[in-house]
């Protein structure tokens, strides 16, 4: 142990906590090994043969890539990922504002703190898979006041993939505004953990609030800005409100497409939702600040 500690210079300290961080990471990486590493390869497997169901069970055909080259062809598929990939590039950066914002508020110091959190997680907890859709049919995930058929004749001038996105984010706000209740619970964690002192000492200089923000606020935050981008982008990609899940559902189950089919379309998808969580990542993780040569020669020096 001693020589494997000063091989990779490792702390008695250091060494513990990455024990302890492995022995609670065991259960998930048993389970993505054993249920999800599996599944994958089987579904690519899948993706690769035309899979008929007979009275003597499962009968895989070689289709190499044919699923993958018909599926190019698939007009409507395809309509559909372009509407998710500008469904999700519009709506996440309004769940994310919107939850940043009602978690400044409820921080500060108001009456009935604890209600005006609970009234903003709820339908979290309540509008879920047919709750929602069933609010959705009767019209109360819609503003009023907003005039769709406005909107929708100013972008006439659109294609219709990328039209109906931008539309359905004025003709949904209020749905889209109920799912920001995970993110507000993670901007609130953040926010209580900043300390009180350092807006203090902030103000004590002649900061304004605004001033505060970009310098104490958001540098602090920047990393829940980053989680909460990506967990929407998941939860708008898993949503039961999402075209593409349904149309998978309905490769899956139609005698003409099968099993095969919709593996490869779940494939082509899945790609599609990393590129867009990869494009966030890009986006909003931390960067390391780089020392001018002159500090870095001096540092070296002096150590």
């Amino acid at each position: 142990m001693k020589q494997f500690r000063r091989r990779f210079g490792l702390s008695g300290r250091r060494l513990r906590n990455w024990m302890y961080a492995y022995i609670f990471l065991t259960p998930w990486l048993v389970g993505f090994f054993v249920l999800v590493l599996y599944t994958l390869q089987q579904s690519f497997y899948f993706s690769r043969n035309v899979i008929r169901i007979t009275p003597m069970g499962l009968v895989f055909i070689p289709h190499g890539f044919d699923n993958y080259r018909d599926l190019v062809q698939n007009t409507f598929y395809i309509q559909n990922l372009v509407s998710f990939g500008i469904q999700a590039v519009l709506q996440t950066p309004v769940i994310v504002s919107f939850a940043l914002i009602i978690a400044i508020l409820l921080n500060g110091k108001i009456r009935a703190r604890g209600l005006f959190r609970g009234v903003f997680f709820l339908p979290v907890i309540i509008a879920t898979g047919p709750v929602m859709n069933e609010l959705a049919d009767i019209g109360a995930a819609t503003v009023p006041a907003v005039n769709t058929a406005a909107i929708a004749g100013a972008l006439a001038f659109m294609p219709p993939m990328m039209q109906e996105p931008i539309v359905g984010l004025f003709a949904q706000l209020i749905m889209i505004l109920w799912n920001s209740g995970i993110q507000i619970l993670i901007f609130l964690a953040a926010l209580q953990k900043i300390s009180t002192d350092q807006y203090e000492a902030a103000k004590i200089d002649g900061a304004s609030g605004w001033e505060c923000f970009w310098k104490i606020t958001a540098p602090a935050i920047k990393p829940m800005v980053l989680l909460n981008a990506i967990y929407t982008i998941v939860w708008l990609a898993t949503g039961g409100q999402n075209p593409v899940i349904s149309q998978l559902a309905f490769f899956m189950h139609s005698g003409h497409y099968g099993f095969g089919y919709a593996s490869a379309a779940a494939w082509v998808y899945s790609i599609i939702v990393l590129l867009l969580l990869g494009i966030a990542w890009l986006m909003l993780r931390e960067r390391k600040e780089k020392l001018p040569k002159l500090v870095k020669t001096l540092a070296k020096r002096s150590w």
